[in-house]
């Protein structure tokens, strides 16, 4: 256990570095991409940070869906906390994302917030993983909740594919992701958006790892009340 926890220290550590760095080098060591109006020349720099925190959120419900597909085949509970945790991270993530977003989007769309068809897919995402929370809050007794969350948790995951393919479905102003010539990703930029991804990725699952143990301690908790009486 000591050894596990040493390990999960070590990965923190490397995890906070790595944002670190990925920082210096989006706002310091990043060039300026191509193409762009005077005012969206630091703003541009939030892709660094925002598309990794979009990906991230996207990941995230992701698993949230493994995991409510791994407690209806099982009915483990450590399936539906991993639903339940990746979640919340996930959660975290959307309104990094649409921060992030917004702080790009007044310079180059002169809005803070525009109903463009990835935004709008997008707020659909979060509004059913809030309401994913709800449902379980809605419920008492444990296996009825995890049963209940699983099978909403594997249907609301159908929003993330239609919000990651709406900017090629539909027009948009949306840059599209992955495309040199319409998101301005040049040669030089990429090493620094690589390195911020990897990054924020590693953050995902320091996190993860963080908030199931926190979880599986609950638990254990919850047992220990149970046993007493209370």
């Amino acid at each position: 256990m000591a050894r596990n926890d040493r390990g999960l220290t070590a990965l923190t550590a490397v995890a906070a570095a790595g944002i670190l760095l990925a920082a210096a080098f989006a706002l310091i060591l990043a060039p300026r991409a191509a193409g762009l109006t005077p005012n969206e020349t630091f703003a541009q720099r939030i892709i660094y940070f925002h598309v990794p925190s979009a990906w991230l959120s996207m990941l995230a419900f992701g698993v949230t869906m493994v995991g409510s597909i791994g407690y209806l085949a099982s009915g483990q509970r450590r399936w539906d906390g991993l639903a339940l945790c990746s979640a919340e991270i996930g959660i975290a993530f959307t309104l990094a994302a649409m921060a992030s977003g917004s702080v790009w989007a007044k310079p180059a769309w002169n809005a803070w917030w525009t109903w463009d068809p990835r935004l709008t897919t997008y707020t659909v995402v979060l509004l059913l993983y809030i309401s994913y929370f709800m449902l379980r809050d809605a419920m008492d007794d444990p296996a009825r909740r995890a049963r209940f969350a699983a099978v909403y948790g594997i249907f609301a995951f159908l929003s993330v594919p239609i919000t990651f393919f709406s900017i090629r479905w539909w027009r948009t102003i949306h840059p599209v992701l992955f495309d040199a010539k319409n998101f301005g990703l040049s040669h030089g930029m990429r090493p620094v958006f690589f390195f911020s991804l990897a990054a924020f990725t590693l953050l995902y699952v320091i996190l993860l790892l963080h908030r199931l143990r926190l979880e599986r301690s609950k638990e254990a908790v919850e047992g220990l009340r149970e046993q007493l009486g209370y």
